[in-house]
């Protein structure tokens, strides 16, 4: 993946009544250019086959858009928490239309991280902006600074939050550390991940059992395409 200069993100101060001043990061829309499907062999380096682990069942999800710019970006506005080995998130917020769901914001919470783990604080701000812009939650976007390119159990059960709400939602995963894979972009399996996620009630750290029928806890998507054509508006409230 290539490394993004802090020339390309156009930073400007915006002024909201709720929530409190932001910091916005808005690309123009670039000419029209081709929108291309992320394969789960596409984030592994040097690799550009089809994943046997996709999701089988995408075919029945909406399919999901997202910028062209929207992972390298964050990893620039990542970076010093990256630098420091802790975690950050960011929430994906799109709009639906003719049956196709396009990231058009991302919203950077204030938050508490660790090397491990990151927490969104006052959510109410995530909230006050996803009304304003009449958007829908689609996933989230968080890095493993030190670790791998995977799902922890408590990544699980943020998933779960968001894809119980929008069957579409997706985890996306930033590793800069993993030689392998350098990103990821997941959804719980369904039912099958979906349905231990549902009744367990463990917190912090911790195993899950293995799904009955053999398939894993979460998959590679397959419905999720980068389209170079949209416009990307980032709200950073820390």
């Amino acid at each position: 993946m290539a490394a993004i200069c802090c020339w390309q993100i156009d930073v400007r101060t915006v002024t909201r009544s709720s929530p409190s001043p932001a910091i916005s990061c808005i690309h123009a829309v670039p000419p029209v250019a081709e929108v291309s499907r992320i394969t789960g062999a596409d984030s592994v380096h040097g690799c550009s086959s089809s994943s046997g682990n996709e999701l089988a069942a995408s075919k029945v999800l909406k399919d999901v858009h997202i910028s062209a710019q929207l992972l390298e970006d964050f990893l620039e506005l990542a970076r010093d928490n990256t630098n420091k080995n802790m975690e950050t998130c960011a929430v994906l917020g799109a709009f639906l239309k003719e049956e196709t769901f396009y990231v058009t914001t991302m919203i950077i919470p204030k938050q508490e991280s660790t090397s491990s783990s990151c927490q969104a604080l006052n959510e109410e701000e995530i909230f006050a902006i996803q009304y304003e812009q009449s958007l829908v939650p689609v996933g989230w976007i968080h890095t493993h600074p030190s670790q791998s390119c995977f799902l922890s159990s408590i990544d699980l059960h943020t998933q779960y939050s968001y894809q119980v709400m929008v069957p579409e939602a997706v985890a996306i995963v930033m590793a800069p550390t993993d030689e392998s894979r350098g990103y990821g972009i997941f959804r719980l399996s369904d039912p099958s991940g979906m349905s231990i996620l549902k009744e367990c009630q463990e917190k912090g750290f911790h195993p899950h059992r293995e799904p009955a029928d053999g398939s894993s806890m979460y998959e590679h998507c397959s419905n999720v395409y980068i389209n170079p054509n949209l416009r990307l508006e980032i709200y950073d409230l820390r």
